[in-house]
């Protein structure tokens, strides 16, 4: 530069020499959130926490608080290592996201049957999801939304994507509740304490007492009652303490977040870093345990970077498999009524 240029010069100018001006291709690592509500945004602090993404985009319809929660997290940004945070109500802010989290929905009405709460939320997905499809044709779709086996299976029909790329959150939840439940009665970390809870994510859940082991040592070997009524140890309460928690956490503050905002960004990370490890998530699961109809349902997944890759044949019980066939009756008995599914 000149005496004159340099007198002219801005200050990044004066303190920067470029050594190449080619801007840096967009972003490989993206992640969405479509909700910006309490779980959205717990699941948005977890994900900054994992370090797995170098964009996250937040799109919800209450654009003041999606803008106040956009820059409450941008002033985190010398503690987190996500460089690029933005939030918009239009779609586009998504584009080419590796992963797009669903956490939006209506809630349920007092009096309201859970037909027409589905249906409803039918409504709002027609929204969505075909966003999701026009800006990210090549995501993979994480849906967070309750009732989320319904929610996963409407969202399969929307979207026109392959099972492999829709995913519901299912049980993996319900699975570290569960193993958090044998950690306490036992006094052994919950990633020692092996268990599974499958099918809905619900009050119809299946826990698979037949696989529960700690340091490869079987449960019902030791135990051949354990999780039935005859039982004398009544290990059946985990259960009922699994359905039960998310209803005292919301008597008590209104609301669940946190821990399925951990179990989220546990996910994303299985397939961000293509980890291929194994969760109990909802997938479409006609032609399995004999269930007969398209239905989503949770069984242990080999999640990867291209999503869903492989489910495990569990070796399950006559009981366990009946109560999983039970459970896709029950999801089938309300999603069998829904009208415009088509994309």
């Amino acid at each position: 530069m000149s005496s004159s240029q340099v007198a002219m010069a801005t200050l990044q100018e004066k303190l920067i020499h470029h050594v190449c001006q080619q801007k840096a291709p967009c972003s490989r690592n993206k992640i969405s959130i479509i909700g910006a509500g309490q779980v959205g945004m717990a699941c948005a602090v977890c994900l900054l926490n994992k370090e797995i993404m170098d964009d996250l985009a937040l799109v919800d319809v209450i654009e003041d608080r999606l803008r106040g929660e956009m820059l409450d997290l941008q002033d985190g940004g010398l503690f987190h290592k996500t460089p690029k945070i933005v939030a918009d109500k239009d779609y586009a802010i998504t584009a080419n996201s590796k992963i797009v989290i669903i956490t939006a929905g209506v809630r349920q009405q007092e009096g309201e049957s859970r037909l027409n709460l589905v249906q409803r939320n039918v409504n709002v997905y027609k929204m969505i999801v075909p966003q999701i499809v026009k800006y990210s044709p090549d995501c993979i779709i994480l849906v967070v939304s309750n009732p989320v086996d319904i929610l996963t299976y409407i969202t399969w029909k929307l979207s026109g994507f392959p099972k492999h790329r829709v995913i519901g959150s299912g049980c993996n939840l319900d699975t570290a509740r569960f193993r958090l439940y044998l950690s306490e009665k036992l006094g052994i970390s919950p990633s020692s304490c092996h268990g599974w809870v499958l099918g809905e994510h619900g009050d119809s859940s299946v826990p698979i007492w037949s696989g529960v082991s700690v340091g490869g040592v079987s449960f019902q070997k030791l135990n051949a009652d354990i999780g039935t009524e005859h039982d004398k140890e009544k290990w059946n309460t985990a259960h009922k303490e699994v359905v039960e928690r998310a209803y005292e956490i919301i008597r008590l503050k209104g609301y669940t977040c946190w821990g399925i905002g951990f179990s989220v960004a546990e996910l994303c990370e299985t397939m961000m870093k293509n980890l291929c490890r194994t969760h109990p998530v909802s997938t479409m699961v006609k032609g399995m345990h004999g269930i007969e109809h398209e239905v989503f349902l949770s069984l242990p997944c080999v999640l990867s970077s291209a999503g869903l890759c492989m489910v495990i044949n569990s070796s399950l019980k006559k009981d366990e498999e009946d109560k999983l066939r039970n459970s896709a009756q029950t999801l089938y008995a309300i999603q069998k009524d829904l009208k415009d599914l088509t994309p």
